[in-house]
């Protein structure tokens, strides 16, 4: 940027900023433009929080976001300007008749979306749709902001008598706003005041109503981001799926920044970090042992032809769900025996298990090349030691050598997780596999480099990355151990999702693609759905 460029934007800034308006207008424009905070936020770079603080007079704009703010508010202003104030003296006049209307324009034909050479959208400057009014950068023909592939958001008047109907779209995510119809309320007597004012609501009603606010404004980034991506791709889904999958990991990070504008807990890398955690090189495991399982029910063989029918489940969303463990949040503190276990420390442990001696159940601590000590995760600690007391009385507890733990929770994850929750379930609902892939890369690939990677710089927490994991492979284990409750045989548990199981699985678990059901696992060959089996005889 030249020298007299930026002293112009310096001006333009102190021009705009010598004419802000108060809090309350600015958030009176924003929602006269029927903008949520996160769309605002989004568009000038900060978190939604921050534009409730300065719609609320908390705090003030400030550089870098100040000035495509105050730009903001100077195009909203011309758009919505506020209504003129009575004069003090004024009396109210009755209105005269009001002219008859004019005869409407002739038809004409609606503008189409600009596309280029290769037949996709042409995006230009920002700006209200000519058609809904929400903003978007694609262009029509005659270069005003238009959505494309008739994407438009449009609804009806509240006083509307005809219905309103909107042009089809190429994709519809699940949670974008569709057109209303509305029919006037039939006329009848006001009823009679209450003699009482109804109650204030109380403070956790007040926080469960901004929460379910919050979330409402957080699924509208995620309808947001399938939208442009259809647009942009010009109804190709294989092509805006590819870049959904491209964006998951910078837009799942920002909305789990959003998720904790109220929280007290840091989650960046600290520099102490235990050389446990570090892989010694590219090549090399993690020194941390996840507990993956790799079981084979003894008695049962594919090379036996037998009769035996077996069902191979699905376990459905298993890292999502996974999200919800305990994970250290403060600086990871080493402790020797059991000085580093407790209900509200987690971390990594160095163990020496007790033997397993239930060969028709998987082992918690899955398939070992070498016995002996290892490092576990918390996760598969509190598996280990759940199993060693008196419900289940199945092991001794393991000795606890050395530990890195610290003060834990359970719950740092959990907005994300029932965010990324409740999306999906109503993509299932609505048959919308765009939105549905565009979760499950979030999750997964959120999962998958939290730890040491290239692909995320804003995380850097393996231990984290190890405990979801292993959260992941106890959740099977319980599955697993229903089952095998239920008088169902485990013929084998593989990863973090595969159960196969003889019997009827439908008496113990429910049938479905929610992230608390089962599905049978599809695919080619005898290894997936049902097959049969031979038992080991001898």
């Amino acid at each position: 940027m030249s020298e007299e460029t930026s002293v112009e934007a310096l001006l333009e800034e102190a021009r705009l900023a010598a004419a802000i308006p108060p809090p309350a207008e600015r958030l009176r424009l924003r929602e006269a433009a029927g903008f949520s905070r996160v769309q605002v936020a989004v568009t000038v770079g900060v978190g939604r929080s921050t534009i409730a603080n300065w719609e609320t007079g908390v705090s003030e704009p400030a550089p870098p976001a100040r000035l495509p703010y105050l730009r903001l508010l100077k195009g909203l202003a011309e758009i919505y300007p506020a209504p003129a104030a009575p004069p003090a003296d004024a009396t109210p006049t009755v209105p005269e008749p009001a002219p008859a209307a004019p005869a409407p324009p002739a038809p004409t034909t609606p503008p189409e979306t600009l596309r280029g050479p290769d037949g996709l959208a042409v995006e230009g400057a920002p700006g209200p749709c000519i058609r809904c009014g929400v903003t978007t950068t694609y262009q029509s023909t005659d270069h005003r902001p238009l959505h494309a592939g008739a994407l438009c958001r449009v609804t009806a008047p509240a006083t509307a008598t005809t219905p309103t109907t909107a042009v089809p779209a190429t994709h519809t995510p699940a949670t974008a706003t569709t057109a209303m119809t509305a029919t006037p309320a039939p006329a009848s007597t006001p009823a009679p005041a209450s003699p009482t004012p109804a109650p204030a609501p109380s403070r956790p009603q007040r926080r469960a109503k901004s929460a379910d606010r919050a979330q409402a404004d957080l699924r509208t980034l995620i309808t947001r981001a399938v939208t442009e991506e259809a647009e942009r791709a010009g109804g190709d889904e294989d092509a805006a799926g590819k870049a959904l999958i491209k964006r998951a990991i910078p837009d799942v990070m920002r909305l789990f920044d959003e998720t904790r504008t109220t929280a007290r807990y840091e989650y960046t890398a600290y520099p102490a970090l235990p050389d446990i955690l570090k892989k010694p090189s590219k090549r090399d495991p993690d020194q941390i042992w996840e507990a993956r399982p790799r079981f084979h029910h003894p008695g049962y063989s594919l090379k036996i032809p037998g009769i035996t029918r077996v069902t191979a489940l699905d376990v459905n969303a298993a890292y999502l769900s996974a999200l919800k463990a305990w994970l250290p949040i403060g600086r990871l503190e080493h402790t020797t025996g059991t000085d580093g276990v407790g209900p509200k420390r987690s971390g990594v442990h160095l163990v020496t298990p007790a033997p397993w001696t239930h060969p028709h159940l998987p082992d918690p601590l899955g398939d070992r090349d070498e016995p002996g000590a290892l490092w576990i995760t918390d996760a598969t600690l509190r598996l280990l030691l759940r199993l060693s007391g008196p419900k289940y009385a199945l092991t001794e507890a393991p000795t606890v050598h050395e530990s890195w733990t610290s003060g834990a929770t359970e719950n740092f994850l959990d907005a994300l997780r029932k965010l990324l929750s409740a999306v999906r379930e109503e993509a299932i609902a609505a048959g919308d596999t765009l939105t549905l892939e565009y979760i499950k890369a979030m999750y997964a690939k959120f999962v998958s480099t939290m730890g040491e990677s290239v692909h995320n710089r804003e995380m850097v927490r393996p231990d984290w990355m190890h405990i979801v994991h292993s959260q992941a492979y106890a959740n099977l284990w319980g599955k697993a151990y229903k089952a095998h409750q239920a008088g169902l045989d485990i013929v084998a548990m593989t990863g973090t999702d595969e159960l196969h199981v003889t019997g009827d699985w439908r008496q113990v678990f429910a049938e479905g693609r929610g992230v608390s059901q089962m599905k049978i696992k599809h695919g080619d060959g005898r290894a997936f759905g049902e097959y049969t089996i031979g038992q080991v005889t001898g």
